[in-house]
């Protein structure tokens, strides 16, 4: 098994190579502007760092938010692209879902949330009862409109870390997403044949862009 991973979901740009059992060579690049001119650099570093090729990979693995429309299409276009380039499969991880597992190898234990920033005052989140336990769909809300039975437990990611008058027990590790992290939760649904989601943007909301309803008409009739 060798696995590339990539998330653009989150203003981490993030990407790791792993073999099944750990990670061979991580990058992760914070800047919500650039994930277009940051990721394929990021998986060269990677593959170079690791001394693979990508004739060798055996899947992609890339987060499919839920996140921005722009920074999200990047991650899944490239994942796209590989899979198709190099004839492997594509598997879709929740953004969230590779949040929770890095916050397992830094030791949290369910029941707990994630958070991430979802721009407007709102974030994108979802509960988990371990780390590879989620129990509620991913959601976007206005921290305010969260259920106290959700806000009250330890919070990990962004979106908690923005709002610490509501996620009264955010806990700092990891503040960012990991390819490494959503690669080792990749390999394990392999190995235990377990499903992934669809390699297809989670976006829960429209994205701010919008075509216009109508145009004014500049030419005389």
């Amino acid at each position: 098994m060798l696995l590339l991973a990539f998330d653009t979901a989150t203003p981490a740009v993030t990407a790791a190579l792993h073999d099944g059992e750990r990670v061979l060579a991580e990058s992760t690049v914070v800047d919500a502007r650039r994930h277009g001119e940051l990721l394929v650099p990021a998986v060269d570093r990677v593959m170079a760092t690791a001394g693979r090729t990508l004739a060798e990979l055996t899947g992609v693995v890339v987060g499919v938010g839920p996140g921005p429309y722009t920074g999200l299409r990047v991650g899944l276009v490239t994942a796209a692209a590989f899979g198709d380039a190099l004839d492997v499969p594509v598997h879709g991880v929740c953004t969230l879902d590779g949040l929770a597992w890095a916050a397992g190898e830094a030791g949290l234990e369910g029941p707990f949330t994630v958070a991430t920033d979802a721009r407007r005052k709102e974030v994108y989140w979802a509960r988990y009862d371990g780390p590879a336990q989620r129990v509620t769909e991913p959601a976007v809300d206005r921290p305010g409109a969260l259920p106290e039975d959700v806000t009250i437990l330890p919070s990990v990611g962004a979106g908690a870390a923005l709002y610490p008058d509501v996620f009264t027990d955010h806990r700092p590790d990891p503040a960012h997403q990991s390819a490494g992290a959503l690669a080792a939760l990749a390999a394990r649904r392999l190995a235990a044949g377990e499903p992934f989601e669809p390699a297809l943007p989670l976006y829960l909301r429209r994205p701010d862009a919008q075509v216009p309803a109508g145009y004014k008409a500049v030419l005389p009739t």
